[in-house]
């Protein structure tokens, strides 16, 4: 391996787990970037976000989400997961005022080993992230264990590897409709926004869990 491949190496690496200064740089970069914050921002859009909601960000790099689902959460909760310190740093900084608040919680965290948490989810954001999982089926049949019933999960997806076109992000697309649908979600669609390589959002909705059915019987 050459001196430019150890290099490129080394920047997917920060991209995935942003650590120390050089990680530092890479949240800002991900923070600058316009078609970053389109694209997180169309996304909490789609997810239809109601003031009450209480919402779970998996993977949330430098908060640009967590701001915007905080802004319409007013009497809500948006939690948050990150396995990057660095990123739960710079997010925390990012929306001080809502954590100081009580209305936003950031957690240093990965998807493998989800914390606990008091009470269940309306909604589910995952922006780029879940291509990097392990066993994504059952990481999304956790997920949907921590969703009320009828809760809406949106997992998007804009392919960054090299030469990525409109097929790749068709790809994976069709990915993520199979591994939500194996998780027991329903009613999942997708959607789409025009960038270079395009971004697809699959969205998804928990169906009620066995126990919740059983609950309602008299």
């Amino acid at each position: 391996m050459d001196r430019k491949q150890k290099l490129m190496m080394a920047i997917r690496s920060q991209f995935m787990q942003p650590r120390g200064f050089a990680g530092w740089l890479v949240g800002w970069v991900m923070a600058l970037r316009s078609s970053n914050r389109g694209r997180n921002l169309w996304a909490v859009g789609l997810l239809e976000v109601e003031p009450t909601d209480r919402v779970l960000e998996i993977g949330f790099g430098p908060g640009i989400a967590i701001r915007e689902l905080s802004r319409r959460t007013t009497q809500g909760l948006v939690c948050g997961i990150d396995y990057s310190e660095v990123m739960v740093r710079q997010a925390t900084k990012r929306n001080t005022d809502a954590v100081h608040a009580g209305r936003v919680d950031l957690r240093c965290g990965s998807v493998e080993h989800l914390p606990a948490f008091e009470e269940p989810f309306d909604k589910v954001l995952v922006v780029n992230n879940m291509g990097m999982w392990g066993e994504p089926v059952e990481r999304l049949k956790e997920i949907h264990s921590l969703m009320r019933p009828g809760g809406r999960i949106a997992i998007v997806s804009q392919p960054r590897c090299p030469g990525a076109t409109t097929e790749t992000t068709v790809a994976a697309g069709h990915e993520i409709v199979a591994c939500l649908t194996a998780a027991g979600f329903t009613c999942i669609r997708s959607d789409t926004l025009a960038l270079k390589p395009p971004v697809v959002c699959v969205i998804g909705e928990a169906i009620p869990h066995f126990k919740t059915i059983l609950s309602t019987i008299p």
